[in-house]
């Protein structure tokens, strides 16, 4: 079924709309869930979650995207639940990726002034002005947790190249934030 019609269904408040999720992003939403948390149990519990989230937001909200829709709650949802169970013992990988983060976005315990979905569009906004691979290799690192050695398989690259494409991004991020007004 495609998505449209999945989104009726939840206006509807069908049910099936839930199977219907289920059945066509289940699967990535179990991925994404279990990049995070690094537990079957843990991420089909969160992806439940998630799909009971969606059928509490559909309606009002009406996503343009429901895949990024439906991926998002569950990464948010994965990232509270890892923050919860383990403040201090979260992974370390998980920890360098948002840590590198950390460099290029404002934090808003200092400016609280920044607004969370200002900075989203400006950086949506950066990312459509980059190359295809260049995109992809941010996303994959910072949305969906690969790790450099997956990210580098998944190109045919090195490490080494997908970790200079990453800093470089990183970097022109950065500037590109500070040329739009957002404070670092």
């Amino acid at each position: 079924m495609d998505d449209e019609n999945i989104i009726k269904l939840f206006f509807n408040r069908n049910e099936s709309a839930i199977h219907e999720i289920e059945q066509k992003y289940g699967n990535l939403c179990l991925c994404v869930a279990n990049r995070i948390l690094k537990n079957a149990e843990d991420s089909e519990e969160c992806v439940n979650d998630a799909f009971l989230n969606v059928w509490n937001s559909i309606p009002p909200t009406k996503p343009d995207n429901l895949k990024g829709f439906v991926c998002k709650i569950t990464r948010n949802l994965a990232l509270m639940r890892l923050r919860h169970d383990s403040r201090q013992k979260r992974s370390a990988e998980l920890s360098v990726s948002l840590s590198e983060l950390d460099e290029v976005l404002p934090d808003n315990r200092i400016n609280p002034s920044v607004d969370d979905g200002e900075i989203a569009e400006a950086i949506n906004s950066f990312l459509l002005k980059q190359r295809p691979h260049v995109r992809k290799i941010f996303v994959l690192k910072y949305f969906y947790f690969y790790t450099q050695k997956e990210i580098a398989e998944h190109f045919s690259f090195s490490e080494n190249k997908v970790n200079s494409i990453l800093f470089r991004t990183r970097k022109k991020l950065r500037e590109y934030l500070e040329k739009e007004g957002i404070e670092i």
